[in-house]
């Protein structure tokens, strides 16, 4: 795994071992990133249930001015961190150009600068009961007109009140990952 685009592009990603995170591959964010375009430029990012930071971090390479990573798993915090100075190193980018929280999503409050650009990678086994939970936190987290990409079983095709899909990425199959870039409605 590792960044496909921008300044850091090529750095290996270090992810924990075992399979309690389930990394972004690098095929999915490719597309994703190649859709997203210019837009990326300049803009805040969140990137909920992190992990390796895969997300966020290709975003700042790809020329984001921050990232607020939200991750509670100690095993994949200590390689976000690794993976974090890697990508500020290469991109030049100042150590403010991140944020990491590391406790509960759900029981974080918004402040201070909301996200143009939302990344969510939950956990697939809790993704159906917890979706409208999820992207209520993308509503309090984000800015007026934030996009939320959401990455999710090929089988969902969910229907979220006052988001829509713009854009789907991938295979309609239940073990296949897919992503969804949503706009509000």
């Amino acid at each position: 795994m590792r960044i496909t685009g921008g300044k850091a592009r090529g750095i290996q990603l270090k992810a924990p071992k075992g399979d309690t995170t389930r990394p972004a591959t690098d095929r999915m964010r490719e597309a994703i990133f190649s859709s997203l375009g210019s837009s990326i430029a300049g803009c805040r990012v969140a990137d909920l249930f992190a992990g390796t930071g895969a997300y966020g971090l290709e975003a700042l390479s790809r020329g984001a001015s921050k990232a607020t990573f939200y991750e509670m798993d100690r095993q994949a915090l200590a390689c976000m961190k690794q993976n974090q100075q890697a990508v500020l190193k290469c991109c030049e980018l100042p150590t403010s150009a991140v944020n990491t929280v590391a406790r509960d999503l759900y029981a974080r409050t918004a402040g201070g600068e909301r996200a143009e650009l939302i990344f969510i990678d939950p956990p697939y086994d809790d993704i159906e009961a917890n979706l409208q939970r999820i992207f209520a936190k993308a509503d309090e987290l984000g800015s007026k007109d934030a996009s939320v990409i959401l990455e999710l079983p090929g089988n969902l095709s969910p229907e979220i009140e006052g988001w829509q899909i713009v854009r789907r990425f991938g295979k309609p199959k239940r073990d296949t990952p897919n992503a969804a870039i949503f706009e509000r409605s």
